[in-house]
C-alpha cells in the first residue's frame, strides 16, 4: 500500500509563511518525482512544484516561483512546501503526489494525496 499524507496547513495572514509536509510510505520514494498541486475556489486542480527524484526543484508556477521552495527527504520520505509570502489567492487545499516521470500535468502522477487545507487571510 502507497499512502501520502499532507500536514501543515491552517490559517495564516496575508505576507505569513507555512511549511507543508508530505509523509510518503513505501520504498519507492527516492525512485519517483514528487509535485504539489493545489485547488484553488473556482479553479481546476494546478500544478505549484516539482522536486526531482535526484532533488531537482524545478519547474514552478510562475504565480509561485521565488515565494515556494520545495523539498525533500528521501531518508525520512518526506517532501515539502515552504509557502512564504502568501497572499490571499494562495487560499486552496493543497495535494502531494508522486509519479515515475511527474511533471506539471496531473496525469503524469500516479499517488495522491487527500489534501490540507490553505487559507489566507487579507
Amino acid at each position: 500500500q502507497v499512502h501520502l499524507v499532507e500536514s501543515g496547513g491552517g490559517l495564516v495572514q496575508a505576507g505569513g509563511s507555512l511549511r507543508l509536509s508530505c509523509e510518503v510510505s513505501g520504498s519507492f520514494f527516492s525512485g519517483y518525482n514528487m509535485g504539489w498541486f493545489r485547488r484553488t475556489p473556482g479553479k481546476e486542480r494546478e500544478f505549484v512544484a516539482r522536486i526531482t527524484r535526484t532533488g531537482v526543484s524545478a519547474p514552478y508556477a510562475s504565480s509561485v516561483k521565488g515565494r515556494f521552495t520545495i523539498s525533500r527527504d528521501n531518508a525520512n520520505t518526506v517532501v515539502y512546501l515552504q509557502m512564504n509570502s502568501l497572499k490571499p489567492e494562495d487560499t486552496g487545499v493543497y495535494y502531494c503526489a508522486a509519479g515515475r516521470d511527474g511533471m506539471w500535468r496531473t496525469d503524469s502522477y500516479t499517488y495522491w494525496g487527500q489534501g490540507t487545507q490553505v487559507t489566507v487571510s487579507s
